[in-house]
């Protein structure tokens, strides 16, 4: 009673062998898994840099007369 069965010690090869047989799943999982965290911190992190507020611009006089200025250089020239 206290033992494991032949048919106990099957069905854990076979749970070990889907784990980690073959072409290395595990760890092929894990990298994906790895991947789409980092996607999803990346994301995160554009997602603060968008909602930040921008600071106030301040129109300044001379500004506006120097971008006109140059205005009409370029169409004279």
């Amino acid at each position: 009673m206290g033992s494991l069965s032949i048919w106990h010690w099957l069905i854990v090869l076979a749970v070990a062998l889907l784990f980690f047989g073959g072409k290395g799943k595990v760890s092929d999982l894990m990298g994906d898994f790895a991947k789409g965290i980092k996607s999803f911190k990346k994301g995160l992190q554009d997602d603060d840099v968008a909602q930040a507020p921008a600071a106030p611009k301040s129109i300044d006089a001379k500004a506006g007369e120097t971008v006109a200025t140059e205005e009409k250089s370029k169409t004279a020239g």
